[in-house]
């Protein structure tokens, strides 16, 4: 499968990093079978780092090189979803115990309804509701170096 990361800087080697971001799923190596997605993602990171240029390196992810890995996959924005990534964003999470999550991405359209969520306004059938129409795109967290070492470097895109 075909996965793409955007950046502001070419990423041949993805490496693990320690970060305090609250992320959906938490810390590691993000990517997206959408070219679109990552597209707005390395011009977002560029603009907001404010050096680099916006580019989208892409990867090979052998899916049988997964066996004997621990992967957590969301098909939809499901309540278990809603709460990972509510548990991430809150910094509650226990999400080292996994090698890779995937699932939908909370995006920039998302976060207003998520936002509402985690203030206790909208339930979770409301949030699950309003969220259900927006054809999320996905999002791979690869969060261990086992994880890591089923991805193979393609080629890097300018964008």
């Amino acid at each position: 499968m075909r996965l793409y990361h955007g950046s502001n800087v070419e990423v041949r080697r993805p490496r693990l990093f320690r970060s305090d971001r609250r992320l959906d799923f938490g810390a590691g190596f993000y990517l997206t079978s959408s070219f679109e997605q990552a597209e707005k993602w390395a011009r977002l990171t560029t603009r907001r780092r404010k050096q680099g240029m916006p580019l989208v390196s892409v990867f090979e992810f052998d899916e049988s090189r997964t066996s004997g890995l621990s992967v957590l996959q969301f098909d939809d924005a499901s309540r278990e979803w809603l709460g990972f990534v509510g548990d991430n964003r809150k910094g509650k999470a226990e999400s080292g115990a996994f090698d890779i999550v995937a699932g939908p991405v909370a995006n920039d359209n998302t976060m207003p309804v998520l936002r509402l969520f985690f203030a206790g306004i909208y339930t979770e059938d409301e949030t699950i509701r309003r969220l259900l129409p927006q054809n999320l795109k996905d999002q791979y967290a690869f969060k261990s170096e086992a994880a890591l070492a089923a991805l193979r470097f393609c080629e890097v895109k300018a964008v």
